[in-house]
C-alpha cells in the first residue's frame, strides 16, 4: 500500500503497543505533541492498560496490535515490545498503511531488519528507530563540531557502555536469544554504536572483527540490583540456565575511507563504575564525551585542539536535554514532511548489520565483511 504526502494539518492519530517503560515514554512523547492525538494503546497487561489509559486519557485500549489496527484508524504507531516482536509488528503496521516508530534495537537479526526496511519501501511509509541517547545535548554538540570540520577528518573513535553489575533480568526475555537476538551489544551497545556513527557522520561500515563473552550470566551473577548498585552476591540471581547471550561484547569496525571504531558493551564486568562514553579523534582535534550511566554521574564533553599553535581545551555551550519526547517529535516531523522515502529505516539497518557481523565474527573467529 502506498499513500499520498500528508498535506492537511489534521492531527495524526497515534497508537502505542507495549506497556512497559519504553511504551510509557512514547505515550509521553505523543501527549506532548500538539499535532498528534494519542487515541489507542495495546498490551496484554490489563492492569497497565487501564492505568496508562487513564493517565493519558486514551479510550482505545486493546489486547493486541491487530485489533488496534483494525479499529483505531491510526496514522502512526510506536512499537515498544520485546525485540523479536519488532519486525512482525512493524511489517503488519506498515502493510496497514501506518507509519512506524520502533524501539531499539531494530530487530533480533539483520534479516528481520531488512524485511522491515523492505516493508517501509513497498508501502511508502516512514520507519524510524528510537535512539534516544543521541538526543543528549553533548552528543548533538559534538556531532555539530564534527560536521563543521572543527576536528578535521575523523579517523578513529572509541565508544562503549559498560556496567559493573546490570544484567536486565537473568532468565527474562533479555537473556533469551530467540527473543532478544543478543545480549549486551544488542541492549546497550547499540546506543554507543549509534552515537559513534551519528557523530562520525554516518560512515559506511565495511568489515567487523568481534568477540563475545558470557562469564557472569551463566553463573547467575551480574544481575541488576538497582541503579548504581555495586554489590555482588555469592548466590545466583534469576535462572542462569536461560542465559543464552553475551554479557560482554566487543568489536573493531572498519569503515569505507579508512576510519575505524572500537566498540564495547558489557552488562557485568569488574570495573570501578558504570560508564557510557564516546571518544573521537580527528586530524585537527579530539573529543571525549561521557553521559550518565550510574548514580551521581554527570555529563561531560571536552574538546582538545590547537588555537594558533597553542594547546586549547574547548567546553561547548550545550542546548537542552533530549530524550524519547524528541525521538517522537522527529518521527512526527518526518511523517509531516511527506518525504517518506528519506526515512525508511536505513539508519537502524546499518546498526543491525554491524551487530550481526560482530556476532558472526565471534562465532567463526575471523573478520566478517559487510555487504
Amino acid at each position: 500500500m502506498s499513500g499520498p504526502t500528508v498535506t492537511t494539518q489534521a492531527p495524526l492519530r497515534a497508537g502505542v503497543v507495549g506497556l512497559g517503560w519504553a511504551g510509557d515514554q512514547h505515550m509521553r512523547g505523543y501527549a506532548a505533541a500538539p499535532e498528534v492525538e494519542l487515541v489507542a494503546m495495546a498490551g496484554m497487561e490489563s492492569d497497565k492498560l487501564e492505568e496508562l489509559g487513564e493517565q493519558y486519557g486514551v479510550a482505545g485500549r486493546y489486547a493486541n496490535l491487530e485489533s488496534m489496527l483494525a479499529d483505531a484508524d491510526l496514522d502512526v504507531v510506536s512499537i515498544a515490545t520485546p525485540t523479536a516482536l519488532h519486525a512482525p509488528m512493524t511489517i503488519t503496521a506498515l502493510d496497514h498503511g501506518v507509519h512506524v516508530l520502533t524501539e531499539k534495537p531494530m530487530a533480533e537479526n539483520v534479516d528481520s531488519a531488512r524485511a522491515m526496511v523492505a516493508a517501509a519501501r513497498r508501502n511508502n511509509r516512514v520507519l524510524e528507530v528510537t535512539f534516544n541517547k543521541r538526543r543528549a545535548p553533548e552528543v548533538t554538540a559534538l556531532a555539530q563540531l564534527v560536521a563543521d570540520g572543527v576536528l578535521g577528518t575523523i579517523y578513529y573513535a572509541k565508544a562503549g557502555w559498560v556496567r559493573r553489575q546490570g544484567i536486565p533480568g537473568i532468565g527474562s526475555w533479555f537473556t533469551q536469544r530467540a527473543m532478544a537476538g543478543g545480549g549486551a551489544l544488542m541492549d546497550i551497545g547499540i546506543h554507543a554504536l549509534d552515537m559513534a556513527l551519528h557523530v562520525m557522520g554516518e560512515p559506511v561500515p565495511s568489515a567487523v572483527s568481534g568477540a563475545t563473552y558470557a562469564e557472569f550470566g551463566p553463573r547467575g551473577r551480574g544481575g541488576a540490583r538497582g541503579a548504581g548498585s555495586h554489590k555482588w552476591s555469592a548466590e545466583p540471581v534469576g535462572s542462569p540456565e536461560s542465559f543464552e547471550v553475551e554479557d560482554l561484547g566487543t568489536a573493531f569496525v572498519r569503515m569505507d575511507g579508512g576510519a575505524t571504531l572500537l566498540l564495547e558493551a558489557s552488562w557485568a564486568q569488574w570495573i570501578e563504575e558504570d560508564s557510557l562514553y564516546l571518544s573521537v579523534y580527528g586530524t585537527d582535534g579530539g573529543a571525549q564525551l561521557h553521559l550518565p550511566a550510574g548514580q551521581g554521574q554527570e555529563s561531560e564533553l571536552i574538546v582538545h585542539t590547537d588555537v594558533k599553535d597553542m594547546p586549547a581545551v574547548i567546553t561547548p555551550t550545550l542546548g537542552p536535554a533530549g530524550d524519547h519526547v524528541d525521538c517522537v517529535r522527529d518521527f512526527v516531523l518526518a511523517v509531516r514532511s511527506g518525504e517518506w522515502d528519506q526515512h525508511g529505516g536505513a539508519v537502524g539497518l546499518t546498526r543491525a548489520e554491524i551487530v550481526d557481523a560482530c556476532y558472526a565474527s565471534a562465532r567463526q573467529g575471523s573478520e566478517v565483511v559487510i555487504g
